[in-house]
């Protein structure tokens, strides 16, 4: 559409089924790679993506054509299937129902870049319900916890 101009940052963040840590570094690369081509192919633009063994992070430059939904619908559902395909875990692979995503200025970009490259490092002090729970309070979403963690397996 002619003059219409977006500036949209999305920090996504999403978790395997029941938070089982099954990401393994030997193929998370290719799992990365993936993801990052979903994404482009669909028209937004990849900043950042990084994973733990039982979540992954990403921050892209939306574009507004598709609406995140969708996107994350794809992401989701098309690398799940690219896991399951190329046989990189033992049972089948899932990931959780929903997902997180966080709207950042211009001026947050590179702070959120930082954070989701050093997601290793800061797990090995924080679990993912941890800072999941942080991020949502960061960004004052209401949320009830039992809501959040559905699907643990406890």
């Amino acid at each position: 559409m002619p003059n219409t101009y977006t500036q949209l940052y999305i920090h996504c963040v999403f978790a395997v089924k029941y938070r089982l840590a099954i990401i393994d570094t030997l193929w998370e690369d290719r799992l990365h790679s993936y993801i990052t081509g979903i994404v482009q192919n669909n028209g937004h633009k990849m900043l950042v993506i990084n994973s733990a063994s039982d979540h992954l992070h990403m921050l892209i430059g939306l574009n507004p054509k598709q609406s995140i939904s969708d996107m994350m619908r794809l992401v989701k559902g098309d690398s799940s299937e690219f896991i399951n395909k190329e046989g990189f875990t033992k049972r089948k692979f899932h990931w959780q129902e929903g997902y997180g995503a966080f709207s950042n200025s211009k001026s947050q970009i590179d702070g959120v870049v930082k954070y989701i490259i050093n997601q290793k490092q800061h797990h090995l002090k924080k679990s993912f319900k941890a800072e999941y729970l942080d991020i949502l309070k960061d960004y004052s979403i209401d949320y009830d916890e039992k809501y959040v963690f559905n699907d643990l397996l406890d």
